[in-house]
């Protein structure tokens, strides 16, 4: 059947709709029965629709969900497509935002690697540029050749890629260093700032208590201490560029903040040639007005910096964007701040940027987490301004209900202890690799003897029955258990299951492969550094483990979901 144009687009505008309700896949059934609720006059054709239905379907699941966005945008009035996007990010409209003009950036410094908060404020950036039909602009806030690194700018583009977040411009403020440079010389010229030489001790104590500085005051030499401070003829703390704000401002940040410094360093990219750099309180503003940002958000510990980003807009005649705040993303135990970071790498208290205990994001693909979590989890949080640390099991939530489907199960016993048999007959199991998904099998021969984990085995008496499971039941007849020989003697006493019986995991004796599992903990505990926050598990893994795809996830029975990180090793992801 040949659709006309009406109906077609009928069928389209319904299934995306449908589309956008359930993560991009539309239900057939749901979309037939809308269609036919808004055209009753294709009921009568209903056996012909249908397989048109299907074929739009198909093609509308087959697109990205940010690609049905775009085509509902294009399809539907504003206000509908709109709607449709608020509802599925979670995420409020944007102040004065119209479809196709709202630019957004995520603007990160490159001083150390991305984690779980460059991930929101990235996520929540991009949402917004989708909803909008607008466009996203990585920029590298770049402007501290003391701490800047090429090896960080590159982990901010790979850590955003691996979120799935595609930006329309990338670009750094280093870029533009001598157009910045140009607006804090009009700055002073304009007399909106001034050149200080105060040393740090007296700023602070000036700015504390309210007072204005020589600097300020002597307008007259403005011009030439501009002119000395772009060629060279200070020392770097010898002299900076400041605001000229309110000293007696109850916002402290209005208290003549500094706008330039002098850095002597290798940039990343602009070596040793530049030795004026700006700072963020004065090269965000001009950047977002100059990039087109129509929205600019941050996290809520620049609120108070928000009628400074303003005034340095106003006294340079330059055009503001509208500044919202959110909270930041952070995890109990589990600091962002590279202030803590830095020196456990540097003095090896951790293996690197992508060490398991960490919230970057180079450690949580490690220890098998998703970007699809990550975000679905990102704006569940929605927008607010509470500063509460959202606990760490919601992540791992997300998480789990995606990799749940596609995770072959298979047993590992910690701290094995042997467990022999009397009277088992040579058997080969076949054990599912998933319980409900199609994952296939695997086959293993069991003669008399399995091990058990430690935990398992200091549990058991003579007397006691176990179910290995999947196998048969044992009676246990003798239990040594010492640090130097361990062994448990069973007998078999059916296979029929009873939920009253203990089910435990266990690996045959020539199926065994030694094997061991990275458990991470929270790196904190009552603000110190835990040096026991990383658990080695070591034990028997089924062999069939060998022949899994490394860096796969694996859920381990009654131990949980872990990514295989090497030949003989994974790394605990949650349970």
């Amino acid at each position: 059947m040949s659709l006309d144009s009406s109906i077609e687009r009928a069928i389209k505008l319904v299934t995306l709709r449908n589309a956008l309700e359930y993560d991009g896949k539309a239900k057939l059934e749901a979309v037939i029965s809308k269609t036919m609720a808004s055209r009753p006059d294709l009921r009568s054709s209903i056996k012909t629709i249908i397989p048109e239905v299907k074929r739009v379907l198909n093609q509308i699941n087959s697109l990205a969900i940010s690609e049905q966005r775009v085509l509902l945008q294009e399809m539907s009035p504003t206000t509908d497509a709109k709607k449709h996007a608020e509802k599925i990010s979670g995420l409020p409209p944007l102040y004065g935002a119209e479809i196709g003009n709202v630019v957004t950036r995520f603007p990160p410094e490159p001083n150390g690697y991305p984690h779980i908060g460059h991930a929101k404020a990235a996520i929540i950036d991009d949402e917004y540029a989708r909803m909008y039909n607008g466009k996203l602009i990585l920029r590298f806030d770049d402007t501290n050749p003391l701490t800047e690194k090429t090896e960080y700018y590159d982990a901010i583009k790979e850590g955003i890629q691996w979120l799935g977040i595609k930006p329309d411009l990338i670009k750094n403020a280093s870029d533009d260093i001598f157009l910045l440079q140009d607006y804090g010389k009009k700055l002073v010229s304009s007399r909106g700032a001034y050149v200080c030489r105060c040393d740090q001790k007296t700023i602070q104590e000036y700015r504390s208590k309210g007072l204005e500085c020589a600097c300020r005051l002597d307008s007259n030499s403005y011009d030439e201490a501009l002119t000395e401070m772009f060629t060279g003829s200070f020392d770097p703390n010898e002299a900076t560029i400041r605001f000229r704000g309110d000293m007696r401002s109850p916002n402290t940040a209005m208290r003549d903040p500094t706008l330039f410094r002098i850095i002597e360093g290798n940039h990343p990219i602009l070596g040793t040639s530049v030795r004026v750099y700006p700072t963020y309180d004065f090269a965000a503003p001009v950047e977002d007005s100059l990039d087109g940002v129509t929205h600019a958000m941050r996290t809520k510990e620049y609120e108070l910096r928000n009628e400074l980003y303003n005034a340095v807009l106003d006294r340079l005649h330059l055009r503001k964007p509208v500044v919202s705040e959110f909270s930041r993303l952070e995890f109990e135990g589990l600091p962002v701040s590279k202030r803590k970071i830095k020196p456990l790498i540097e003095d090896k208290s951790l293996t690197g940027w992508d060490d398991p205990r960490l919230p970057t994001l180079i450690a949580l693909k490690r220890r098998g987490f998703l970007p699809e979590a990550i975000r679905k989890y990102v704006l569940s949080l929605g927008w607010t301004l509470s500063e509460s640390k959202p606990p760490f099991e919601s992540l791992e939530a997300f998480n789990r209900r995606i990799i749940d489907d596609y995770s072959v199960r298979l047993f590992f016993v910690r701290e094995p202890v042997e467990l022999k048999v009397a009277n088992a007959n040579p058997v080969n199991v076949c054990l599912k690799n998933h319980p409900s998904s199609n994952l296939g099998s695997r086959s293993v021969q069991v003669d008399d003897t399995v091990y058990i984990a430690r935990a398992d085995a200091s549990k058991l008496s003579e007397g006691s029955i176990i179910r290995l499971m999947e196998l048969y039941n044992v009676k246990i007849t003798s239990v040594e258990l010492a640090d130097d020989k361990s062994r448990i003697f069973a007998d078999v006493i059916g296979t029929e299951l009873s939920h009253e019986i203990q089910k435990i995991q266990w690996v045959a004796y020539d199926d065994k492969m030694p094997y061991r599992i990275i458990v991470p903990k929270k790196l904190y505990s009552n603000e110190q550094f835990d040096r026991d926050s990383l658990e080695i598990a070591s034990g028997y893994a089924e062999s069939f483990v060998s022949t899994l795809q490394l860096y796969s996830s694996v859920q381990f029975v009654r131990y949980g979901f872990c990514r295989l990180d090497s030949d003989q090793q994974a790394i605990f992801t949650h349970r």
